[in-house]
C-alpha cells in the first residue's frame, strides 16, 4: 500500500462482537491489519479471510449462541439482511434459513482510506459525473467514500450521500467522520433509493449527489433525472467493464441506452458497416468511467460516449492505465488494445496456419541429389526469375511459400513450416487464381508440370470426363484426382483442403482470398457479406440484402457466399443492383 495513505479500521470494535475464543485468535493475528472479512457459519469452523488467503481460527464449529452473542452486538438487520455497528463502517451481513432465522454471518471489515483517490483527483475537481466498475471487494465503496469527504471538504461542495445499507458512512445516526463535512440520507428499504435520490435533490439543494451499488432500472432512470438537473453524480454499478454495462439491458441507461437503427445506403457504404446497427440513444448519465481492476490500477474512460461508441461499431479503444507505486507515484499509461475481434483476427490470419488447422509436420529425410528447401533457406532462382519478383513485389516477396512452375530452380522438399510439400498436377484450372489461393493461404503446394512425378492431379470435373488417357495413366501410376466443380476461388480453395485434408469448419475466413486487387473497398464489401452471413443468414435463417456495389465486386461477395455454400443472387437497376444472401 502506498506510504501516504492513511488507514482508520475501527478494528478493536469489530472484534468486540466477536466470540472470546475466536477474538482472542484475531486479536494475535500477525496479519491483523490485513484482515477482509470473517466469516460464521453454524455447524462449521469460524474462517478469516486475508487477501489472497484464508484460515480457521478454531478447531471448535460455531453453535447458535455464537451467532447470538454477535447479533446482539450489532444494530438492526434491513431488508437488504445487512447491519452494522455503531459509528463505524464495519458490515454484518446475515444468511438465514426458509423459517427466517440466521444461520450464517460475514463480518466485513470496512476502512477509511485518506488519499485513496490520488489517481483520479484531477477527474473529481472536474465537476463531471464518475461511475466507478470494479469487483466485489476491489475498495469501490472506499474509493466513493474517499471522494464525498474531498468534495466536501477541500473543494467546499453541498455533497448528499444516499446511504442504503449504511455502508458509505456507517451504522448509527451520527455518520462516520471519514465523510467529512458531506451529509448522509439513510433508506428505509433498498427497493426505496430511487425514491431517495430524487428526494435530496428536490430537498436539500446538494451539488453533488453520491450514490452506492445503482442496480435497478428505476436507479437508473433516477440517476439521469439527476444529472439532467446539473447534479454532479458520483456512484457505483454492478459490473467490472464498460462492455458489461452495454449488454446489460437494466442498467445500459446509465452510459446512453442502446438502440438498434437502420442506416440509410449512403450512411452505410461510409462507415462500411451493414444497414441494422446497434448505437447510443442518448447522452451517457455518466462523463467518465473508471473500471477498478486493482486496488492501485484503474483503467479511465475521460469520454464515455465516445468509447461506448468505439465499442458499439466493434472497435477497440485506446485504455488510459493509472496506477500507484508503494510511494504514491501516480503513473498514466496508454495501452493499444489486443486484437481480438473476429473481423481483426479475419483481417489480420495469415492462413490455414494461423488458424491451427494445419497438420503436424511429418519427418523428411534429405537424399544426397535432393537439398532440404524451406522458408529458412530461400530458393534459388534464375536472375531472370529474381527480377521478375523485384518487379512484382518492390518492397520483397510476400511471405508465403513460393509457387513454382518445374522449369524454374529445384523443388522444395519442405513447406516454411515445415510440412511435406504435395506436388500437383494442375489441368484445366486456370493458374491465375490456383497461384492465388495457394499464396494467399500459404499452402505447403508445389505446381509441377510433371506428371509422373506428380503426387495429385487437380482436373477441372468436365475436362476428366473428356479426358481418357488422363484417368488412365492416373490409374496406372497410382496418382489421385481431385476433381474441381469450376473454376472458382471457394471451389479451388474446397478441392485443396480436401487434397491436404484440412478441415475448414472452424477455419476463419480469409477475405484476401475473394478479393482481386486487396484494396479497402474490396475488403469493405466483403466484410459486410461476411458479417451478414455469420450473424443474420446463418444463425437466424434470414435473407439479408447487402448495399449496392459494382458488378466486379458483387462478384467477389457472390464467391464469399459460396464458400459458405449459401445462394446468392443479384438484382435491382445500376447504380443501385446488390446482392441477396440467402440462407441454406
Amino acid at each position: 500500500m502506498p506510504q501516504d495513505l492513511l488507514v482508520t479500521d475501527d478494528l478493536a470494535q469489530l472484534l468486540a462482537i466477536l466470540p472470546s475464543a475466536i477474538r482472542t485468535s484475531l486479536e494475535n493475528h500477525p496479519q491483523r491489519s490485513q484482515l477482509v472479512e470473517v466469516v460464521l457459519d453454524l455447524g462449521r469452523r469460524p474462517e478469516a479471510r486475508f487477501p489472497g488467503q484464508a484460515e480457521y481460527l478454531s478447531e471448535e464449529p460455531v453453535s447458535q449462541s455464537d451467532l447470538q452473542h454477535c447479533i446482539e452486538g450489532v444494530g438492526l438487520f434491513g431488508g437488504d439482511n445487512r447491519a452494522g455497528i455503531e459509528k463505524t463502517l464495519h458490515r454484518i451481513s446475515a444468511m438465514r434459513n426458509r423459517s427466517g432465522e440466521i444461520i450464517g454471518l460475514t463480518c466485513r471489515v470496512g476502512r477509511a482510506v485518506m488519499g485513496t483517490i490520488g489517481l483520479i483527483r484531477d477527474l473529481v475537481e472536474t465537476g463531471k459525473s464518475i461511475l466507478m466498475l470494479g469487483r466485489p471487494g476491489v475498495g469501490k465503496t472506499t474509493a466513493l467514500r474517499e471522494i464525498a469527504r474531498v468534495l466536501a471538504d477541500d473543494l467546499q461542495k453541498r455533497v448528499v450521500i444516499i446511504d442504503t445499507s449504511n455502508e458509505i458512512a456507517g451504522d448509527g445516526d451520527i455518520p462516520h467522520p471519514a465523510i467529512g463535512r458531506a451529509r448522509r440520507m439513510q433508506v428505509a428499504r433498498p427497493e426505496q433509493q430511487h425514491q431517495v435520490m430524487i428526494e435530496a435533490v428536490e430537498n436539500h439543494m446538494p451539488e453533488v449527489i453520491v450514490i452506492d451499488e445503482i442496480g435497478t432500472e428505476l436507479e437508473a432512470l433516477a440517476a439521469r433525472t439527476i444529472a439532467e438537473r446539473g447534479v454532479q453524480l458520483v456512484g457505483t454499478a454492478h459490473g467490472n467493464r464498460l462492455e458489461n454495462l452495454i449488454k446489460n439491458p437494466t442498467l445500459s441507461d446509465l452510459i446512453g441506452g442502446i438502440q438498434s437503427v437502420t442506416l440509410g445506403d449512403d450512411e452505410a457504404r461510409r462507415r462500411g458497416s451493414q444497414k441494422s446497427v446497434l448505437e447510443r440513444k442518448a447522452p451517457p448519465t455518466f462523463d467518465i468511467a473508471v473500471e477498478m481492476l486493482e486496488r492501485q490500477r484503474w483503467i479511465v474512460h475521460e469520454d464515455v460516449s465516445d468509447i461506448v461508441d468505439y465499442l458499439l461499431r466493434g472497435r477497440q479503444p485506446t485504455l488510459q492505465v493509472r496506477a500507484t507505486d508503494s510511494q504514491g507515484k501516480v503513473t498514466i499509461t496508454h495501452e493499444l488494445p489486443t486484437p481480438g475481434t473476429p473481423s481483426a483476427a479475419t483481417r489480420s490470419g495469415s492462413g490455414w496456419r494461423a488458424s491451427g488447422q494445419m497438420r503436424p509436420p511429418l519427418q523428411a529425410v534429405p537424399s544426397a541429389t535432393q537439398p532440404l528447401i524451406s522458408s529458412q533457406a530461400p530458393l534459388t532462382l534464375p536472375e531472370h526469375r529474381q527480377f521478375q519478383e523485384l518487379l512484382d513485389y518492390p518492397g520483397g516477396a510476400p511471405n508465403a511459400l513460393p509457387v513454382l512452375d518445374a522449369n524454374y530452380g529445384e523443388e522444395p522438399l519442405l513447406g516454411e513450416n515445415g510440412e511435406d510439400i504435395v506436388k500437383v498436377y494442375p489441368y484445366g484450372i486456370s493458374r491465375h487464381q490456383l497461384d492465388h489461393v495457394v499464396r494467399t493461404l500459404s499452402l505447403p503446394i508445389y505446381l509441377t508440370k510433371d506428371l509422373e512425378n506428380a503426387d495429385a492431379i487437380l482436373a477441372l470435373r468436365s475436362h476428366i470426363k473428356n479426358h481418357t488417357k488422363l484417368r488412365q495413366f492416373a490409374k496406372r501410376h497410382q496418382i489421385p484426382i481431385y476433381a474441381v466443380k469450376a473454376n472458382s476461388i471457394p471451389q479451388i480453395t474446397r478441392s485443396l483442403q480436401h487434397l491436404l485434408d484440412l478441415d475448414d469448419s472452424s477455419t476463419a475466413v480469409n477475405l484476401e482470398l475473394f478479393a482481386q486487387s486487396g484494396n479497402d473497398d474490396e475488403i469493405e464489401a466483403l466484410e459486410e457479406a461476411r458479417l451478414a452471413v455469420e450473424q443474420i443468414v446463418i444463425p437466424k435463417g434470414q435473407p439479408v440484402e447487402l448495399l449496392p456495389r459494382s458488378a466486379r465486386i458483387r462478384k467477389m461477395q457472390h464467391e464469399l457466399a459460396e464458400h459458405y455454400r449459401l445462394k446468392s443472387l443479384s438484382f435491382g437497376e445500376e447504380p443501385n443492383r446488390r446482392l441477396r444472401i440467402y440462407p441454406a
